[in-house]
Parts: structure tokens; sequence; C-alpha cells
């Protein structure tokens, strides 16, 4: 009896999925809550496990296609046999009175059939790397006739992907490019062109590239947008960081880092601007006595801004805690669509990548974004002397619909005293 695979629910006010790889293909067993495929989102990837144990016999849908919640992409066959047929051919094979006869034929055509499989796999790397292969890396291998033993995987738990395939195959295409040039006769045509290093691919965009360039966009169209600037002497902050660290570490199993003290100072000057923390809605202004704090995370399919519920409730370790777990399942693509939902306002760091400054984006319908950037140490005048002080700048980027500019200057003014005197936090002065 086939089993119908359906597109789950995704998150909420979200109706659209793409398919971004088949981790099982037709034909193969598959057991019940194993993932069978990755969904892509506008707002984050996740897997669809398998509602049975059984064997997969139809896709319905390609890579890249699009499906609606709801919609059956795949069918499959419910029952054991297929599951447990990989465990009745190790029986038999490994019973030495059924056929070792056949096998050995088998064994000795292998050679003929397939030269490139006794080839000597590289520090092992390859071994057991035929589950690991992705779909559309397999596609390739099989269209260049490739081993997979052949090229370096990068994705994550040894993943062999699309794009390791193609990077295989640019340096080979490289690499013969330059054979070739080296073969040239001096003689040659001088109006001969090579176009080993004039190529050019297309990659269709992920729906959460488009959605950012959309949402960016927007926000670019439809607000009025405005960036004020401050520096922030960090010595405080970083001798505290320094003095506690090993002590927070040890009592809390979490890093101490600089975001939560940010964090907690963006919510002490929130509530001093409640304008910053609102957002307009038609012809209202909607202020929140809630702060939902959303922390950009970097990752290879774009940027994500996992928000930190009631950020006002946590400590910092817990906040540090949260920050740490988003990191990691973002990396993974393990984040769920609501925790990427709601937020009331964003803190971006730009400075974990060397940026010294930059003007960030508001993220619609949220009225400000908090940009902070890389920690140099810099000449700075104190009490009429010339000190060396790690510095940072820091950026507010508002809607001037919402907020003038004395409240922004003073929201980020707000946000340098409390991270300079770290000790207002906690008394909440």
């Amino acid at each position: 009896m086939a089993i119908e695979l359906k597109v789950p629910e995704v998150g909420e006010s979200v109706t659209e999925v793409f398919i971004g790889s088949w981790l099982k293909q037709e034909g193969d067993s598959v057991s019940a809550d194993e993932p069978v495929v990755e969904l892509e989102t506008d707002k984050a990837t996740m897997e669809a496990p398998a509602p049975v144990s059984g064997k997969l016999v139809k896709l319905l849908k390609a890579e890249g296609d699009s499906a609606t919640v709801g919609e059956v992409i795949a069918h499959i066959e419910k029952g054991a046999a297929g599951a447990e047929a990989p465990g009745e051919e190790a029986q038999a094979a490994a019973t030495p009175t059924e056929g070792p006869a056949p096998v050995a034929a088998e064994q000795q055509d292998e050679p003929a059939q397939e030269p490139a499989a006794p080839a000597p796999q590289k520090d092992g790397a390859g071994a057991g790397r035929d589950d690991l292969v992705m779909p559309a890396a397999r596609r390739l291998l099989e269209e260049h006739g490739l081993n997979a033993h052949d090229v370096q995987a990068s994705g994550p738990g040894g993943r062999l992907l699309k794009e390791d395939v193609e990077r295989h195959l640019e340096e080979r295409e490289a690499a013969d490019a330059a054979a070739a040039t080296q073969a040239v006769p001096t003689g040659s045509p001088s109006g001969a062109v090579d176009e080993g290093h004039r190529q050019e691919e297309t990659v269709r965009m992920s729906p959460l590239r488009r959605t950012i360039a959309t949402r960016l966009v927007g926000a670019q169209q439809t607000a009025a947008l405005l960036t004020t600037f401050n520096e922030i002497d960090m010595s405080n902050v970083m001798a505290m960081r320094k003095e506690y660290r090993d002590d927070f570490e040890k009592r809390y199993e979490v890093r101490l880092g600089f975001m939560s003290f940010f964090v907690k100072a963006t919510i002490d000057a929130l509530k001093q601007f409640p304008e910053i923390n609102a957002e307009i809605r038609d012809n209202n202004i909607v202020y929140k006595n809630y702060y939902d704090i959303g922390v950009a995370v970097s990752t290879e399919r774009g940027l994500l801004v996992p928000v930190i519920r009631n950020a006002e409730r946590l400590s910092f370790a817990e906040i540090e805690g949260v920050i740490a777990d988003y990191g990691r399942r973002a990396r993974d693509n393990k984040l769920m669509p609501d925790e990427l939902q709601g937020g009331t306002f964003t803190i971006t760091n730009g400075g974990v990548f060397g940026s010294l400054l930059s003007t960030p984006i508001v993220n619609p319908p949220q009225s400000g974004v908090l940009g902070m950037h890389a920690i140099q140490e810099r000449p700075v005048a104190i009490d009429g002397k010339v000190e060396i002080r790690p510095m940072m700048y820091v950026a507010l980027t508002y809607d001037h619909r919402i907020v003038d500019g004395r409240g922004a200057v003073s929201f980020l003014k707000r946000i340098k005293d409390a991270i300079e005197q770290p000790a207002r936090m906690l008394l909440e002065v």
C-alpha cells in the first residue's frame, strides 16, 4: 500500500516550499521518521521525515521544484520488506553455503566493468562515502564519469555536495586549460583567445536569497532610512569579560561574549526611547512593551535573524546560551520558521568579519537596527591626554517616519554610556 509523503506545516504564513535535495532516491529503503527530503522556505531549511517504514517508490517533485503545504511530493510503499532487504542480503553474503561461486564471478567481473573502483582512497576519506553523496552531486558525478572518492567533500558530516563536484570540475578544467596553453606553439595565431578563464555559471536564487533581496529593497523604498554613528570605548567591558570569563563559563557552561552586553544595553535604551521599539501599522504607531531582539547570523545560505524572545527577562548567561544555540542550529539548517519571525529590534555584528564601519538596513516592519563593528586600538583624548584605547564604531539605522533624529542620537548615546560603564546595566541607572 502506497503512503503519501506530503509537505508538512512549516510555519505561520508559509504556504510554499522548494525542494532542496532528496536525501533518498526511488527504490531506497526508509525508516519511519527518517529524513527523506530537505525543504527550503524563504526563512529556513528543514527536513521532511518518512511517515512510515518501507520503500520510496515514486518521487513526484524534482530538486528545485516548488510545492505547497499539504501537497503530495512522493509515495512510500509501506512494509518492512524494503527496510529489511539490506540485512537479508548481508546475511546471504555471510552464509558460506549459499552460492559462493556466483559471488566470486561477480567480483571477477567488477574490474572489467568499473576499473576506477579499486583505485586507492586518499587517506581513507572516501570510505563509506556512497551514503554521503547528495543526489545532485551524484548526478554530476555520473554525467562526468567521476568517482566520489576523487572529490573533496565539504558538507556537514562529510557529505559530498553539488558545489564540491562543480569546484572539482572547475579545477580540472583550469588545469587542462593551463596544459593546453603550454602546448600551444609559439607561432600560433595571435588572434586566438583562451576562454578557459572567462566562464559563467548561472545558479538559481534560493528562496531565502530572494526574500532577503525583496525585503531589503522594499525597506529602502518604503521607509525613510537614516543612519547615525558613535564610538564606544570597550576597555571596561573587555576588562570585566577577562576577569570573569573563566568563572562565568565554568558556572553556566557557556562562553561570555560581547553580544549579551549589547543586548542588555539595547533593551535599556529601548525602554528610554520606545518609538525605536515600535512599528508603523497602517496609519497607526504600535508601541510594544516587550523586547524580542533579533540577532543576525551569517550562514552559507545567507543572513538569518533568529529572535531572542522576551530578552528583557533573560540573564547574561541565558542570552549567551540562546545565541550560541541559534548559531549552531543556523549553520546546520535546523532553525524553525517561527524562530525567525516577530522581532521588535535587530542587532548585527559585522565586526566578526572585520568591518570597521557600515550602514545596516532596517528589517521591516521594525524601526531600527544596531550595527556593531570591529574593535580597534585607536588614540583618543582622555582628560587632556592621548591614550590608546580599544574602540568600536556603532551605527543605528532608523525609520525617520517614526523616530526623530534627537531620539536616535540619544538612543545610541545611551548604549555607549551603558557599555562604557557596565555597572549601569546592573543598577539600571
